[in-house]
């Protein structure tokens, strides 16, 4: 009996589930080509990622879908004909991740339709936030903001476009003037910009 609540105190104090973030995944590194699942509100699509493509940007990506980051992400900007963009809005969960920077990279592979590239607001910040583009949105490998030139596309949609270009896009660029208030009051954002699609799960596919 001793042994059984002992152990039942041990799941309860150490937790029976992953960790929020441990910065050894920071270390792992991508195979040379993986591919993964996104389950949303509109249907699955699946990636696939070539690593010479952007290494430093696919190790990142290969760790935060391991270990389960999108999870009950937002599509929180879906401009039509543009992008389709997506993150976490668990605030302290990006404070750890974001603890660990990737430096840049030089564009590659073209964000072409299909495509999909972190986003970034400055010198080695691609981080966290991802964006599908629904287009053939050439210019934003030569585009400089913040003294960065060009998004380097990490991989490809290869299965699910059509899913993709269903999510809800009916808010536009409206959602970025108050995406601070994701990060504060999930569920009032929602309220504010109903419909937004949601990722259920994400996982690394065999």
């Amino acid at each position: 009996m001793k042994k059984w609540i002992l152990f039942i105190i041990a799941m309860v104090y150490f937790g029976c589930g992953k960790s929020t973030f441990d910065p050894d995944w920071t270390n792992e590194q991508a195979p040379d080509d993986f591919s993964a699942r996104f389950e949303t509100t509109k249907g699955n699509f699946d990636i696939e990622v070539q690593r010479q493509n952007s290494p430093e940007a696919a190790d990142r990506l290969y760790q935060l879908i391991k270990h389960g980051y999108f999870d009950n992400s937002i599509f929180y900007r879906v401009v039509p004909q543009y992008i389709a963009q997506f993150g976490n809005s668990d605030l302290k969960m990006m404070e750890q991740w974001r603890s660990v920077t990737i430096p840049d990279e030089p564009v590659r592979l073209s964000n072409r339709k299909g495509t999909f590239s972190f986003a970034r607001f400055g010198k080695d910040t691609r981080d966290l936030e991802i964006f599908i583009n629904l287009n053939d949105n050439t210019e934003l490998d030569t585009v400089v903001v913040e003294g960065v030139k060009g998004y380097p596309a990490v991989g490809r949609v290869s299965n699910g476009m059509d899913v993709i270009l269903k999510l809800y896009g009916g808010h536009g660029e409206n959602t970025m003037a108050k995406a601070d208030n994701l990060y504060q009051d999930r569920n009032a954002f929602m309220r504010s910009f109903p419909n937004l699609d949601v990722i259920k799960s994400a996982y690394l596919l065999d």
